[in-house]
């Protein structure tokens, strides 16, 4: 099943972005009013050490969606080891 879209086009556009690059992402389900969801990279196929938590109203989208790109760019966690390597 598809995840729900996020409301603010900036962050959606980050999400997309974490998602090409192997990122899970996840949505919330109850509980905490401003986190719409996390995010967490998947080395190997296997949740990583790298878990970030996305907000529904940020107090600046953009600064937000900058953060979360930035954090899946830096992320240390190895890249998957594609079969043709092998």
């Amino acid at each position: 099943m598809a995840r729900s879209r996020h409301p603010k086009k900036e962050i959606e556009e980050a999400l997309q972005y974490a998602e090409s690059l192997g990122w899970r992402v996840e949505t919330a389900s109850g509980g905490r009013a401003h986190v719409w969801g996390r995010m967490k990279c998947t080395p190997g196929g296997e949740s990583g050490e790298c878990k970030v938590s996305i907000y529904s109203t940020p107090k600046s989208a953009e600064d937000h969606a900058k953060r979360l790109k930035r954090l899946v760019d830096r992320c240390p966690c190895p890249e998957p080891e594609s079969e043709d390597s092998a």
